[in-house]
């Protein structure tokens, strides 16, 4: 069954008048984005960092903080810096690193939680652990909002505790130096990722200290809130928008060692460095040291000073995410044989391995979901002996509403329509499949969220080549809340068409058109998946992004297809 898709509807005259000093094409996706007249655009297509980001000290608790940490410098008391392990607490460990080291402060060390074995957060263990080292500070990087024992514990022992978090707080908060977290108070803007939240905090020590730091050295540092804003998928609007688009800038000529090298081994022009290169490049590195192994190799590989050591941790991650690619595969292909054999495919596909890690799951899961058009909940089992597990919707169901329904099979669950995650008791875990199939057919059509692609525009081939491009690039970057826009091919005839990569499962098409030779890409996915199977001289519609591709120095420009009906 083909999935439909719409056209969005064309920009009122009224709201075009307001946003005449722009082309059609760039007045439409405007509006679509919610922007309607020039002030509003301006600021959006031409951010401005030195006038649009708010004062830091407008944060909740940012001056009993900056007190807190001038304090610990001046005194050189023993700081931990706790960061989660993931795409954003570990470029915001960085930053906060960097400021250390630029002010000439070296007595700090830098935490970050084993994602197997100890899970997200401050533990208890942990502040044993930190106790023991005589450490006086800890401040937290992208968690602790909710820590709320742990913070009591913390205390007990003599260890005061700066939280800076982005996470939705809950109605108690812990009782530590300081809760940073934009989500309290009046701050303006509550979207920031924890890394945004470090850089503040940092802006905020610059202004309230007397460090000798070079004015704007702190730019520097937007390398990592650019990374970490991008993977960690916040709205890339008001301020989120600014670190997005100068972390990109900066990245594209940041001195840091282990990037140069990770570029190179990628074969990544670093000039022409995008958000897509952050989101399938430099994340998937930094996330395959916590899945994989320990997550200090990819904050090693960011803090490296020295080429050679660098190097090392970079080839270090490459082995790592190729283990991780291989162990995603080897977990595909065995749910493939387990799932031929039975006898129906059921609406909700459940299934798991206790030899799994959980922290894999969510990907498999992801092409399982595809490839099935049905949800997919697949569990393993971490290093505390916990089954734990994430689950995609497959387009059209909502997975938060089948695990509200089956709430008595989880013991954790959250997350959002598309996906999620959960864990599980040891005595729930074998009948999950069926009390989530029994939800899934008492939510009927409850269960379905909208799947329609929503078209921004129809193009016709050549206009690639116009002045769309021009558009799409004041656009980006492009993420969540400012998505990459979507077109519609329609009647187009390919010349060609062909599978590709280690396992066939790209898709390429080459159209010809007056303008020269176009090309359509797919990824990770095979012809079968959709609905409509392309095939060379026959026409089709296909829905697909427009981009500017570097790939090993080529530059070009392509298709993206999104779906082929």
């Amino acid at each position: 069954m083909e999935i439909p898709f719409t056209y969005a509807p064309t920009i009122p005259a009224t709201i075009q008048k307001k946003l005449d000093r722009y082309s059609d094409v760039l007045q439409q996706l405007l509006w679509r984005r919610g922007i309607e007249d020039v002030v509003a655009a301006e600021p959006f297509l031409h951010p401005d960092y030195e006038t649009e980001l708010h004062d830091p000290l407008l944060l909740n608790d940012i001056e009993p903080a900056c007190a807190r940490i001038h304090q610990a410098v001046k005194d050189s008391e023993r700081v931990e810096i706790f960061s989660d392990y993931d795409c954003d607490g570990i470029p915001g460990a960085v930053v906060l690193h960097d400021f250390f080291k630029m002010i000439n402060f070296n007595n700090f060390q830098n935490y970050i939680p084993h994602r197997h074995f100890e899970g997200f957060g401050l533990s208890i263990e942990a502040i044993d652990k930190l106790a023991a080292d005589g450490v006086k500070l800890v401040i937290t990087i992208d968690c602790g909002t909710n820590d709320i024992e742990v913070v009591k514990h913390a205390t007990k022992l003599g260890i005061d505790v700066i939280i800076t978090d982005h996470h939705e707080p809950g109605e108690t908060l812990p009782v530590a130096v300081a809760v940073v977290n934009p989500k309290l108070g009046d701050y303006p803007f509550p979207h920031l990722c924890g890394a945004g939240v470090v850089y503040k905090l940092v802006q905020a020590l610059i202004s309230t200290g007397s460090y000798d730091i070079p004015t704007g050295h702190e730019k520097w540092w937007l390398d990592m809130v650019g990374v970490a804003t991008i993977a960690d998928m916040v709205p890339l609007v008001g301020e989120n928008r600014i670190f997005a688009h100068y972390g990109l800038t900066v990245l594209r000529k940041s001195r840091r060692p282990g990037l140069q090298k990770l570029f190179a081994k990628a074969r990544i022009n670093q000039n022409y460095l995008t958000e897509e290169d952050v989101g399938f490049t430099i994340g998937p590195r930094i996330n395959a040291a916590s899945r994989m192994d320990a997550p200090e190799h990819a904050f090693l590989m960011l803090t490296a000073t020295d080429n050679g050591e660098a190097s090392a941790h970079v080839d270090h991650l490459e082995k790592l995410n190729n283990e991780r690619k291989g162990m995603v595969a080897v977990m595909t292909k065995e749910l493939h044989v387990r799932l031929k054999e039975l006898e129906k495919i059921p609406d909700v596909l459940v299934l798991g391995n206790p030899l799994w890690r959980p922290a894999l799951v969510g990907l498999v899961a992801n092409k399982l979901a595809e490839e099935y058009s049905r949800p997919v909940f697949l569990w393993g089992r971490d290093g505390n002996d916990v089954i734990k597990g994430s689950c995609r919707s497959g387009g059209g169901v909502s997975v938060v509403r089948l695990m509200e329904t089956a709430t008595v099979a989880f013991h954790e669950h959250g997350g959002h329509h598309m996906s999620g995650g959960f864990s599980v008791k040891d005595d729930q875990v074998f009948s999950l499949g069926a009390v989530l199939n029994e939800a899934f057919v008492t939510l009927g059509s409850e269960a379905l969220v909208p799947t329609a692609h929503e078209v921004d525009l129809s193009l016709s081939l050549e206009a690639v080549f116009g002045e769309i491009r021009s558009a799409l690039t004041i656009l980006a970057p492009f993420g969540a809340s400012n998505p990459k826009p979507l077109f519609a091919f329609e009647s187009v005839t390919p010349r060609e068409v062909a599978v590709f990569g280690k396992g066939h499962e790209h898709l390429k098409l080459v159209f010809d058109t007056t303008k020269g030779p176009l090309e359509a890409i797919a990824f990770f996915t095979t012809p079968t998946s959709f609905p409509r199977e392309p095939a060379a001289g026959k026409a089709c519609t296909i829905l697909a992004h427009i981009e500017e591709s570097f790939f090993m120095n080529r530059r070009q420009t392509r298709l993206r297809i999104v779906d082929i009906v």
